[in-house]
Parts: C-alpha cells; sequence; structure tokens
C-alpha cells in the first residue's frame, strides 16, 4: 500500500531512542547527534526502499564527510514479514554497504514515537534534535544534471550549516509501516 508522509512539523522535539542492531550492539540516538541526524525508517523488503537502497548508502557518506549522523531504523513486524528479520538485515545492510547503523524497533516504540508511517520515511533533525526535515529522498519534480535532485542531502546541509531545514519539502511516500496486531 502506497502512502504520503505528512509535513514536516518543524521543530518537533524528537525523542531520545536506544535501539540495537541486528549483531546485538545498542546504539543511542544523541551519540550520533552532531550538526544533525538523519534517520531514515526503512526495512529489507519494501520495493521502494529497494530502488533506493544504494543511492541512500551513498549519500549517508556525503553526510557523515559533513559531520551529520545517520541512523536507519527497522520498525516492521518481522514476525509477520519474515524478509525484515535481524538476520536478513544483516543481509541486506551488506549487500548495499550502508556505512550506518542499522537498527530494530522490536517493540515499535521508536516508530510510533516519531509518526513513520512508510518506508522509506526520513526525519531530519539538527543539532538541538528538533525536526527540519521530512521528506523523501529525491524530488521528482526536478533534477540535477546526473538526472536527480539531491533533495535530501541538500536539506541535511543547510541544516548542518544554519540549524533550519527547507521550507518547500516532498513527503515521503512508501510502502506502510507493517506494524503489530493487538
Amino acid at each position: 500500500m502506497l502512502l504520503d508522509t505528512p509535513l514536516c512539523d518543524f521543530g518537533w522535539d524528537a525523542p531520545d531512542f536506544t535501539l540495537k542492531d541486528a549483531h546485538g550492539k545498542a546504539h543511542r540516538m544523541q551519540d550520533y547527534v552532531d550538526k544533525g541526524l538523519l534517520i531514515a525508517f526503512i526495512c529489507n523488503h519494501c520495493p521502494y526502499v529497494k530502488a533506493i537502497a544504494d543511492r541512500l548508502a551513498a549519500d549517508a557518506r556525503v553526510l557523515q564527510d559533513n559531520g551529520i549522523g545517520v541512523l536507519a531504523v527497522m520498525s516492521n513486524d518481522y514476525a509477520n514479514y519474515p524478509d525484515d528479520a535481524p538476520g536478513k538485515m544483516i543481509e541486506f545492510a551488506a549487500k548495499h554497504d550502508f556505512p550506518f547503523p542499522y537498527l530494530i524497533d522490536e517493540d515499535q516504540s521508536v516508530g510510533r514515537a516519531y509518526g513513520a508511517l512508510c518506508t522509506p520515511d526520513f526525519f531530519g533533525l539538527n543539532a538541538d534534535g528538533k525536526l527540519q526535515y521530512r521528506g523523501r529522498l529525491d524530488d521528482a519534480r526536478m533534477e540535477d544534471a546526473a538526472g536527480r535532485t539531491p533533495e535530501l542531502v541538500n536539506a541535511m546541509l543547510a541544516i548542518a550549516k544554519t540549524g533550519q531545514g527547507p521550507q518547500d519539502q516532498s513527503p515521503s511516500m512508501g510502502c506502510s509501516i507493517k506494524w503489530r496486531e493487538g
């Protein structure tokens, strides 16, 4: 099911969290906020995530080279969607050479706290942990010389420099997050 996300709630105070990666290592969100932080809600099986996974890895390197932290969070119910299970997360991250931690939101509390709706769903925070970007990887309405507009990268670089995100943002779109029932 294709979903669009709501527009950015500028200044929303992002809640801190600690999640483990598929290897069992804990990562605290606040430890990754420097000049800013990108949190990407993704999963392994979504065709929208598969389509952008290599670009996300490349763009994450650009952000990290500019002092911006990057975390990916998988909030899907992997008991009912086994392609999103931790072992598959390790394979997916290796296949796409993720340079960032890929975290398991086991109880789905982080996805719910952030109001994540789809995969991929991107949240860009400034150095104070305030939301300044909620949108997609690229703006399909415009293209650069390479045939794309790096909306997310440009937004995060601006946030790192000024603390403010762009007013014009394209909502994320993708597959619905697979919530546990009950």
